[in-house]
């Protein structure tokens, strides 16, 4: 067969060679037909049966997790267990079946279609992609239905499956717990993004994996030979010799590499003359803090609180409650240590709906979202504030608020941080007096405005991904125009460049948590420019951290000034290659990594 090669989004790193292994989506061949109104009962009682079965599976799965398996398998689990009891998953098709007589597969996938459908409608990439948790909860109940299931090869002792990658239209977070202990060597869908939860846990497990794939199920056969370059997103179908040779070469240096790297983790992130950097890791649940320690972070820059308050149709309560939130924040102050903890307030709205029925706006990622959701939600508002602010009678919090951008804002904000500290007061209830509160900084008016920000607050945190998406009206996952996206556009270095350099100069802490943070593309500008503290996914932490080592911040500050001069592209894109080319990249130094030991 001849060689071909298929393209799809890159979501975690590395070399997979292996045999590919084919996993068949229910929905993907579901008999539609009418039954009798005499057979309506009996049908209705299939389905519910078949959920019944996927709780307890999914029950089952959720208490023989091992305690080595990844934090976000478990969470991933429980919100596979939400989707499965709210209503519109778990009543609607039946209904369905009441009214219009389909049987109860037919039901169940023209109900997830009409969900699907309406996340699609939806602005954030992160909520978009849970579409497919709904997807693939409803594959689940449709492989009881139909009497098929997950086949993946038994895993022997002498871990012959490692040469395995499953191929699959998508996989469940679920499923993917037999992806466990390197029994296999990596994994391609058709469905999936960068914020997917397949690609959350393939990064955590350290699996090379492609997603977007959109065909491969279809274009690729049971047993062909596939290779995965994970950090082009590219699957080779059937390589040459050649090309085979070639990766497998590659395959082993990034393993003599990781082992290499893995010896940094004890390691100050100190560059070679003498400047120390914070690396400080980006979190979604409390069960993630493990993974930031053994990364070698030194605290976590994110905290996204949002999760709590997402996937709780099956809940009495729109909100979680302040006990509930509490716990969550003291959770991650206890397993980090004594390491600070940045938490982040709400960050939802026009375009992260809480609830099915809510409004979308007409431009959602202008609209009512993150602060100014939270203080049109005064009540809710107060709530987060009083298990943040009980919280940090535990461990050291930094109080992180998005989408500021008015002054206003900033000190209606403060004074319901103050509000809530009273509140606490009046309970005797313990709290740090002087917790830090900062901004996020993302709008680029607040970029053009940083001064009354450093006269009130005591922070601020970079949010690249939106800053540089505001900065040229550009949504990076709408695939018509995410080629304007550019981190390098002038305009974009400019307002990194002063909120950083204004930042230093008024001596406030200034920190990037968005996704340039954890790219080594990035990494030397970003020294250059003066940043001091980074904060990203945990595994990213020590190839950033790689690349600080081998820095020196006097010759980087006069090359960064070169490009930020520079206006047109060819003059950026070659003032960043001389910047790269500053200082070589061969492995990892044990000489330098003594040396920052020593410092």
């Amino acid at each position: 067969m001849a060689s071909f090669t298929l393209h799809g989004i890159a979501v975690s790193q590395g070399i997979a060679i292996g045999r590919a292994h084919l996993l068949a989506a229910a929905a993907l061949d579901v008999k539609h037909y009418l039954i009798a109104d005499d057979q309506v009962e009996a049908e209705i009682a299939r389905l519910k049966s078949a959920i019944k079965s996927v709780h307890q599976e999914l029950q089952t799965i959720r208490n023989e997790l091992p305690k080595d398996a990844p934090p976000e398998l478990g969470a991933f689990i429980d919100v596979h267990s939400l989707i499965l009891s709210d209503p519109m998953l778990s009543e609607v098709p039946l209904n369905i079946i009441r009214h219009r007589y389909y049987n109860a597969e037919w039901a169940l996938v023209t109900q997830i279609d009409e969900l699907s459908a309406q996340f699609d409608e939806i602005e954030d990439p992160y909520l978009r992609e849970r579409k497919a948790d709904i997807q693939q909860v409803g594959d689940r109940v449709l492989k009881i239905l139909t009497g098929t299931a997950v086949n993946l090869p038994e895993v022997g002792d002498s871990g012959a499956t490692a040469n395995i990658i499953v191929v699959a239209h998508d996989i469940s977070p679920a499923d993917m717990l037999q992806f466990r202990d390197g029994a296999f060597g990596g994994f391609v869908t058709d469905l999936g993004g960068p914020n997917s939860h397949t690609a959350i846990v393939a990064r955590s497990l350290d699996i090379p994996a492609a997603v977007g794939m959109h065909n491969a199920s279809e274009m690729v056969k049971q047993d062909d030979l596939l290779i995965i370059d994970g950090d082009a997103g590219v699957v080779i179908v059937d390589p040459s010799p050649l090309v085979l040779a070639q990766y497998r070469a590659r395959q082993d240096r990034l393993l003599r590499e990781r082992k290499k790297l893995s010896r940094l983790k004890k390691t100050p992130a100190i560059t070679q003359d003498g400047g120390y950097i914070a690396l400080l890791a980006n979190i979604e649940l409390p069960g993630d803090a493990p993974a930031a320690l053994d990364a070698g972070a030194v605290g976590i820059g994110l905290f996204r609180s949002e999760f709590m308050f997402m996937g709780r149709a099956g809940h009495l309560e729109r909100f979680p409650s302040e006990d509930e939130q509490f716990e969550s924040y003291k959770k991650t102050l206890v397993a980090m240590k004594g390491r600070p903890v940045t938490i982040r307030t709400l960050d939802v709205g026009a375009d992260k709906p809480l609830d099915e029925d809510e409004q979308t706006a007409l431009n959602p990622a202008l609209g009512l979202r993150a602060i100014r959701y939270c203080l049109s939600e005064p009540q809710m508002f107060l709530t987060q504030l009083r298990a943040i602010l009980r919280a940090s009678a535990y461990g050291p919090i930094k109080l992180l608020v998005p989408m500021l951008a008015h002054a206003f804002e900033i000190d209606q904000t403060l004074s319901m941080i103050e509000q809530a500290k009273q509140q606490l007061r009046e309970r005797k209830q313990k709290f740090d007096e002087e917790i830090p509160v900062g901004a996020m900084i993302e709008i680029p008016a607040a970029a053009l405005a940083l001064p009354m920000f450093i006269k009130r607050l005591d922070f601020l945190s970079i949010g690249t991904n939106d800053l540089i998406q505001y900065t040229l009206a550009i949504d990076r996952v709408d695939h018509e125009v995410a080629h304007l996206y550019d981190p390098l556009h002038p305009a974009v270095l400019f307002l990194l460049s002063s909120v950083i350099g204004q930042g230093r100069k008024a001596g406030i802490p200034v920190s990037v948590c968005g996704e340039m943070a954890g790219d080594t593309k990035w990494t030397r500008l970003l020294l250059g420019m003066g940043l001091q503290e980074f904060s990203m996914h945990p595994a990213q932490l020590l190839s950033v951290k790689y690349e600080i080592l081998n820095s020196d911040l006097r010759l980087l500050e006069p090359q960064v000034k070169k490009v930020l001069r520079a206006t047109e592209p060819a003059a950026v894109t070659a003032g960043m290659a001389q910047l790269q080319a500053l200082v070589s990249e061969p492995e990892v130094r044990e000489v330098k990594v003594a040396s920052a030991r020593k410092r």
